[in-house]
């Protein structure tokens, strides 16, 4: 006989050999909530949780991070330097009312994503550079003189 105990997804316990099962709140509540919404529901539904994925690259003088933020403008974008801590954020409120002889139908909306790197002492920070093009935000952070690669050279034995 086995005393094995499985845990399934919702975390309740279960005995393996036992042939009754009771349900608890738990498993009633996650069967309530769970259930698949009707699409009118989830269709427009957005958290506006996401961050937007980044791509950083490292050549011989410089670091480039580009991150895809598709739909804003370069004024949505707050880049700040504090400390070696490099942070990229934006902050959107969109709100429509339309009104008709028998109803009013008024819809907002938030989003907002924040993204922090902390970078390397090799950056020059006073030369850090962002643009913005066809939804990428590029930002450019050259290294210092003293960091940046040397190219090999061969050295004469006297």
């Amino acid at each position: 006989m086995s005393n094995l105990v499985t845990v399934p997804k919702n975390g309740s316990l279960t005995n393996r050999n036992s042939n009754v099962n009771f349900p608890t709140w738990s498993n009633w509540l996650d069967d309530i909530f769970n259930r698949d919404l009707p699409s009118v529901f989830t269709s427009n539904f957005n958290t506006g949780i996401t961050l937007p994925k980044v791509n950083i690259k490292e050549s011989a003088d410089a670091y480039s991070v580009d991150m895809a933020v598709p739909g804003l403008k370069k004024s949505d974008f707050q880049i700040a330097l504090d400390n070696q801590m490099l942070s990229i954020s934006t902050e959107l409120k969109e709100e429509s009312e339309q009104k008709e002889e028998n109803y009013t139908r008024r819809e907002f909306g938030y989003s907002s994503f924040k993204r922090t790197f902390s970078l390397p002492e090799t950056v020059e920070e006073d030369a850090i550079e962002a643009s913005y093009n066809e939804g990428i935000l590029s930002i450019h952070l050259p290294k210092k003189e003293e960091a940046k690669q040397k190219p090999a050279r061969s050295i004469k034995i006297s």
